[in-house]
């Protein structure tokens, strides 16, 4: 059921629903499908990516200066510049890495990961090469929220309903909307994924949202120029999500990257939403193992491992 939505600023000057209407880059937000992905692909949140440089001569970007056209190399890279040498997958879905997704998108293959995200209710058309690693595709703020939603129900996608029933005069019903939930995913990769999710709001970039002072998931996603900021995220049984942007692409303003702009206002809804719901924990479903690693290298711990988690 869709508690609430806000589709724009004031109605009375736009009547167009950004909720709904509206079809923006997503930028990192995108990056936990293909996570997904290679997940039931063999990855762990333990697997190590190499966080290096990264030249494609065949993924071009088109640069026009002065009236010429000019083809160059694709050099994907991180927000920071920066490049991390030997990155777990849950270093790199919480810092939110570019080139550790890109590389793990070319290892699982792009129509791999496309197929995931149809699965988990990502209906719009999308980008059938690499870029769609950094969320080059235009998408809706309800198909990404049905989509995170979809890891929420331990892999059910929901249909979202929007009128629950409709009544006449007389009290004859016109329309019933019940819960439409069908099974896309296994439990275990959806709570391996959730726990991932919390690992971005306890370590990663959206840390902000540990105010909601209860066990939360989720991602930032911003895009190039800083035209889009999104945070969507969840909580055992509900799933909120926030875009911030202009209709003419412009750009927001410097540092206005979803952590800064989009997840203040998912945080003050969902404090709010969820004052009067008890804390819950995410369950663990039969047949999630966890093993004590060196949280550096993802390899098992032992006497000489100076940082251990479990994973």
């Amino acid at each position: 059921y869709v508690r609430a939505m806000i589709g724009g600023a004031d109605f009375s000057k736009s009547q167009f629903n950004r909720a709904v209407q509206s079809y923006r880059q997503s930028g990192s937000a995108f990056k936990p499908f293909i996570y997904t992905a290679a997940i039931d692909k063999n990855y762990t949140p333990a697997s190590i990516v190499v966080d290096s440089p990264l030249v494609f001569d065949n993924e071009t970007d088109k640069i026009v200066k002065e009236g010429e056209e000019k083809l160059e190399a694709w050099r994907p890279k991180n927000y920071d510049e920066q490049f991390a040498g030997p990155t777990t997958v849950r270093e790199g879905l919480a810092k939110s890495k570019n080139v550790v997704t890109v590389k793990i998108l070319q290892d699982i293959g792009v129509g791999y990961a496309v197929n995931y995200a149809r699965l988990l209710g990502i209906t719009s058309p999308l980008a059938n090469d690499l870029s769609l690693a950094l969320g080059s595709s235009a998408v809706s703020l309800q198909e990404m929220v049905t989509a995170f939603a979809t890891l929420a129900n331990y892999g059910g996608r929901p249909a979202p309903i929007y009128i629950t029933k409709i009544i006449d005069s007389s009290g004859r019903i016109i329309e019933e909307n019940r819960p439409i939930v069908t099974p896309v995913l296994s439990p275990q990769t959806s709570y391996i994924m959730t726990n991932l999710l919390q690992g971005v709001i306890e370590n990663g970039t959206g840390m902000r949202a540990r105010s909601l002072g209860r066990p939360a998931a989720g991602k930032t996603g911003t895009t190039n120029d800083l035209n889009d900021a999104w945070f969507i995220g969840y909580v055992p049984g509900l799933a909120a999500g926030s875009w911030v942007g202009y209709d003419d692409e412009r750009e927001l303003g410097a540092h206005e990257t979803g952590a800064m702009a989009a997840l203040p206002i998912w945080l003050k809804f969902m404090k709010e939403a969820l004052a009067d719901m008890p804390v819950r924990n995410f369950q663990v479903p039969e047949g999630v193992e966890f093993v004590k690693v060196d949280a550096k290298t993802g390899e098992p711990a032992n006497a000489e491992t100076h940082e251990a988690i479990f994973e």
